[in-house]
């Protein structure tokens, strides 16, 4: 693919870089809240930072086609290795912060990382306890200095010091960094990002600047993203969205990326930056909603009536006022006011205030709770996009914002379905390869550059919009032949605040069945309002109040997902509520919160075969690792539970 004719000449990000330090030099480019203050780095002060670290990294002996692992939480130091790292030619290799040492070994030894900037003494100490085994290994640089005093520094190398030597040494190696900048092209590797791993060993996904740049310039175009925008960067680095919308975009448009102080301080670190541009999978989106109506409940009957008069107002007219639809002078002046007793505090409070484009993808976003952000008058969308296709697949523009469609296909991707439902994409973001794994890349990419996403769909005709199903491998039949997608039902058993997580099962099976996990945060108010008391998860989740409730729960969606013809055969016939909470340390989901299905089955197939056996309980014992990374046991017995189903399901329930 050629050059757009706008991106001239900008062929690598170092290069975008040095464009905006000319061009808009005074603009803010980066913030950190530390210790309660904002720091602040413009785009020419970034490029002086930037250029230290990259004559640094020439020092310590980096070269062209090294792999650089980075890791740790998001801050400007970090982002700015990325982009150093780039400058010498480099390839930036960035690790999700909470994995475990293990996890980390595998993406080190795969790539071959010769060096680490790593944040903390937290990162450090995982690469040592793992660096036996990487045999490429030379040196790591860490950011925050606490805790490494008595380290043996011979591979150890403080950020602050590599930067010095950097810029003492700047007569020597400036040439040498200007040609390796200059010699930077479309083809060249921008960034390797690890996929999350749902199936099996997380895969290295090449993606050059031309993936990249083009990608970032198509989807800012698409939103008229411009330098004044201002984003909160607090999801994982070494996820593609991160990547995209705090350097792809940021240093396209020119825009200020902010880095909250800590995740205990995000909420606070929002308010006070109030975003224009903000992106959240559908689990903050919940987490948020929950939060606000627990508040409402412990709130006076007063606020209480006030709160349902002006939502329930604001859910018939806001998403129309939003998209600029015809309303009528008396609903418009009652959403005003509205939007002074409820709305506009309420979206003060979230750090909503200022967002002109808000972003949703991952997982399905609940319908209610899609509604209720666009009621406010917060323009949250949807998007569907991979690590594979550099994020963007599909956007909603603004006026043609639904909650059961992901949109029309981005600038300049295009979108085929297979005969099986299949969804295949082709664009200019299309990844290179997966690194070392050229079987998996030609069973993803074809010669002619079309992507196999694992999920299936279909295309309106009327609008083009994209309807995703599920996960192609998961979609299935029962065993009377009726379709089996788990993630329809699952994504509408979360949309309650009191369920965190649902696992359904029921491929080649006369019934449905499922695991849930509760909401602890919801579930445990709703146990102090009802003077419940428990004195653990597992208490907790065992109590019969909460097994009423998610009883409730289970019937009203089975109600909703018997209207559905084509579903209707997924209606849930037992459940059983989980003693424990799914976690990545134990290998259940992704680092990016993705259930690993397979993983589940095999590990508590003893509870999956209790739901199909008749059993009203079952004893179990799990493996549970620990914060620190020890491993322990945990057992209970678990009650299961049949469900309330509607029409054909009730025959075969009681046979």
């Amino acid at each position: 693919m050629e050059k757009t004719a706008s991106s001239g000449a900008l062929e690598s990000v170092p290069a975008l870089l040095l464009r905006n330090a000319a061009e808009r030099g005074a603009r803010p480019a980066f913030r950190e809240k530390e210790f309660g203050i904002w720091q602040s780095w413009t785009w020419a002060e970034t490029e002086k930072e930037v250029e230290a670290l990259a004559l640094g990294l020439i020092n310590l002996g980096v070269k062209p086609g090294d792999f650089v692992a980075i890791i740790g939480r998001n801050r400007p130091y970090l982002y700015w290795s990325f982009v150093a790292v780039q400058s010498v030619g480099a390839v930036p290799v960035p690790l999700y912060q909470d994995a475990v040492a293990e996890e980390m070994a595998y993406v080190l030894e795969h790539c071959g990382a010769r060096f680490v900037i790593a944040g903390d003494q937290e990162q450090v100490d995982k690469v040592i306890d793992v660096q036996d085994r990487l045999h490429q290994f030379e040196h790591m640089i860490y950011l925050d200095p606490r805790g490494m005093r008595k380290y043996d520094h011979s591979r150890l190398h403080d950020f602050r010091h590599v930067q010095e030597q950097g810029r003492a040494a700047y007569d020597e190696f400036m040439p040498e960094l200007v040609r390796r900048r200059a010699a930077l092209g479309y083809d060249d590797i921008c960034v390797m990002l690890y996929t999350s791993g749902t199936t099996g060993r997380p895969k290295g996904v090449v993606l050059s600047n031309r993936n990249i740049l083009i990608t970032s310039e198509n989807s800012a175009a698409f939103d008229h993203l411009t330098e004044n925008e201002e984003v909160l960067a607090y999801l994982p680095m070494a996820w593609v969205g991160d990547f995209i919308f705090s350097i792809g975009q940021a240093f396209y448009a020119g825009f200020c990326v902010n880095c909250p102080e800590s995740p205990d301080t995000m909420m606070t670190d929002l308010r006070e930056i109030g975003p224009t541009y903000y992106f959240a999978p559908p689990r903050v989106f919940e987490t948020l909603l929950t939060n606000v109506m627990i508040r409402m409940e412990d709130a006076g009957r007063f606020k209480r009536w006030l709160f349902k008069v002006c939502m329930d107002h604001a859910r018939k007219v806001g998403p129309d006022i939003l998209d600029g639809k015809p309303v009528g002078a008396w609903d418009r002046f009652k959403y005003a006011l509205g939007e002074l007793l409820i709305y506009g505090p309420l979206k003060n409070t979230l750090g909503f205030s200022r967002v002109r484009v808000g972003y949703t993808a991952g997982e399905a976003i609940g319908p209610e709770i899609f509604d209720f952000y666009r009621s406010l008058g917060i323009n949250l969308k949807q998007l569907y996009g991979q690590t594979e296709a550099s994020v963007f697949i599909t956007q909603q523009p603004d006026g043609e914002v639904r909650s059961d469609t992901v949109g029309v296909a981005s600038p300049g991707v295009e979108i085929r379905i297979a005969e099986n439902g299949e969804v295949f994409y082709r664009s200019p973001g299309v990844f290179v390869e997966y690194f070392k794994n050229p079987e998996s890349t030609a069973d993803t990419k074809d010669p002619d550059g079309w992507v196999a996403t694992g999920d299936a769909g279909f295309i309106e005709e009327a609008t083009g919009h994209l309807r995703i199903i599920d996960r192609a491998k998961d979609v299935g039949k029962m065993a009377d032949g009726r379709l089996f997608a788990p993630k329809y039902v699952e994504n509408k058993l979360k949309f309650y605040p009191n369920i965190l997580e649902a696992v359904v099962f029921g491929a080649g099976r006369e019934m449905c069945t499922a695991f849930i996990n509760i909401d602890l945060t919801a579930v445990g108010n709703w146990a102090e309002r009802n003077n419940i008391a428990y004195a653990s998860y597992q208490e907790l989740a065992g109590h019969p109040e909460v097994y009423a409730m998610i009883e409730r729960h289970v019937a009203e969606v089975n109600e909703s997902v018997a209207k559905d013809e084509m579903l209707s055969g997924c209606q849930i016939h037992r459940f059983l509520i989980l003693h424990k909470e799914l976690d990545a340390d134990d290998g259940e989901l992704t680092r990016t919160r993705k259930v690993r299905r397979r993983i589940i089955e095999e590990k508590y197939a003893d509870l999956i075969a209790a739901l199909y056996d008749g059993s009203t309980e079952i004893f179990t014992r799990t493996e549970v690792t620990y914060e620190d990374g020890r491993k322990g046991e945990i057992s209970a017995t678990l009650e299961i539970r049949d469900a309330k189903v509607v029409g054909g399901g009730e025959r075969m329930a009681a046979e």
